[in-house]
């Protein structure tokens, strides 16, 4: 798979021998034995280059999975009896409420000076994903989670849905924002939040309301805001609204909220450092 990956990335099969220390044959050999193994025709090759076949580039994604679950599996072997660090691996979604994860790994760091931590951003499905993979080791939703496949810690507060806009428009000047409001407006919006919260907030008259982009990340959907492309329907404390921002937050009517947890599979054996983070957490949620 590494052999494969340096072949994919390089496209070319002189530089990918280099970067992997073996002989041009021997990769050769290698990619060729796994196209046989595997029945299909990985790369097309040209005089001076190889492209991935639609095959090459289906295996592309699952080869990278399988190196990061490589990887992390030989780490987690090498800190089993490492009390000075080890690694974390954590999902996230948007939520002013991760500073307390942030807090609980500045402490780890303190007392553990060689904890390396990764973390990745994005939506349930996203995040889910790699869990269920095995790429991570916790996720944190903004939904309820599923408890027949996973153990969870519920975050002690809950974030505030409301509408990012700029300070500039006539709705600015309202306190809160009812369904109302929106009709007729260009809206952003993640994909998950719009079918589920903004969905049971609209008390089902979802399509009365236009959806004109979704971002999974809603920093970028601010981005669109400022060109006056729209307004941004998302967590309170995501966006910077303070008073050189150009833009302001206001709160949905009737008030939306959403829950957050951190989850972990079930029968899932930690390390000793995420054991310790959990704990940790643990102890910051009740505090």
């Amino acid at each position: 798979m590494r052999y494969f990956l340096a072949a994919a990335r390089e496209e070319n099969m002189t530089r990918a021998a280099e970067l992997l220390h073996v002989t041009q044959p021997t990769l050769s050999k290698q990619l060729k034995s796994l196209e046989d193994e595997l029945g299909k025709k990985l790369f097309i090759r040209h005089s001076f280059s190889i492209q991935l076949t639609e095959e090459g580039v289906l295996l592309r994604k699952r080869a990278e999975d399988l190196v990061r679950m490589a990887d992390k599996i030989t780490e987690e072997f090498h800190t089993l009896d490492d009390l000075s660090g080890g690694e974390i691996f954590l999902g996230l979604a948007e939520s002013y409420q991760i500073r307390r994860i942030a807090a609980v790994i500045r402490t780890l760091k303190n007392i553990y000076p060689d904890l390396r931590y990764h973390i990745t951003s994005g939506d349930t499905e996203q995040v889910t994903e790699k869990l269920n993979k095995g790429i991570i080791d916790f996720a944190v939703l903004a939904q309820e989670p599923d408890t027949s496949r996973y153990h969870s810690l519920k975050f002690p507060d809950s974030d505030l849905w409301g509408v990012v806009m700029p300070a500039s428009c006539p709705m600015a000047q309202k306190e809160t924002i009812r369904m109302e409001d929106l009709i007729g407006l260009p809206l952003f919006c993640s994909e998950q939040g719009w079918h589920n919260d903004i969905t049971k907030w609209c008390n089902n008259r979802i399509d009365q309301l236009h959806l004109e982009g979704s971002f999974r990340l809603s920093y970028n959907g601010s981005l669109f805001v400022k060109e006056g492309l729209g307004y941004l329907l998302t967590f309170e404390h995501i966006i910077n609204t303070s008073p050189d921002s150009g833009l302001v937050f206001r709160p949905l009517a009737p008030r939306l909220e959403t829950n957050i947890y951190l989850i972990w599979k079930k029968y899932q054996v930690f390390t000793p450092i995420s054991e310790r983070f959990l704990e940790m957490l643990k102890l910051n949620f009740d505090s």
